[in-house]
């Protein structure tokens, strides 16, 4: 997945690092929340990436720690982010929500049940507000946050904030019929 690919090779573009520390951004940057990326997909695609050659790896043993492979941007590798950078920046936007799949079969549901539905996806939407209000809260002033990085944040609580008010109209207008 080009995803995956541009997530890692950026990370190598501006540092060496092993899987298990490029992991731990895609945690501490809370990618996984807005990219669909698993810690397994990481430990896969660094290895795919090596055999295409875009990185290399050289193995490191700090102190007693056990040895481990640290990842370094090739030259391909460098040209193959620049063409990723490009390529998905020019795709059509495609926002997929999984709910929307309750949505559009609400219809075959009793009324206690629609009602049902759309409070858990509400429940959710709160969560994830919170979630999101806390993160900026904490992340907002943070040196080490990248701009992008607080501008991805405040995108997601725009939509958020968005889905939230939707979900409130549908809400109303399910509770007419």
């Amino acid at each position: 997945m080009a995803t995956i690919d541009l997530i890692v090779l950026g990370m190598l573009k501006k540092e060496s690092l092993s899987a298990y520390d490029i992991q731990k951004l895609v945690e501490y940057r809370n990618i996984s929340k807005w990219v669909k990326i698993s810690t397994p997909s990481i430990y896969k695609k660094v290895i795919q990436l090596e055999e295409k050659g875009l990185i290399t790896s050289r193995t490191e043993k700090d102190g007693k720690m056990p040895e481990k492979a640290v990842y370094t941007l090739t030259d391909a590798g460098k040209e193959e982010f620049e063409k990723l950078m490009l390529e998905i920046s020019c795709k059509p936007i495609n926002i997929f929500l999984d709910f929307n799949a309750v949505i559009v079969n609400l219809e075959s549901m009793t009324q206690e049940r629609q009602r049902e539905c759309l409070d858990n996806i509400e429940g959710n939407i709160n969560v994830l507000k919170t979630y999101l209000e806390e993160n900026i809260a904490l992340k907002e002033n943070a040196p080490d946050i990248p701009a992008t990085g607080m501008a991805v944040l405040h995108q997601q609580f725009l939509l958020v904030q968005a889905i939230e008010e939707w979900i409130a109209t549908l809400k109303k207008n399910c509770n007419k019929t």
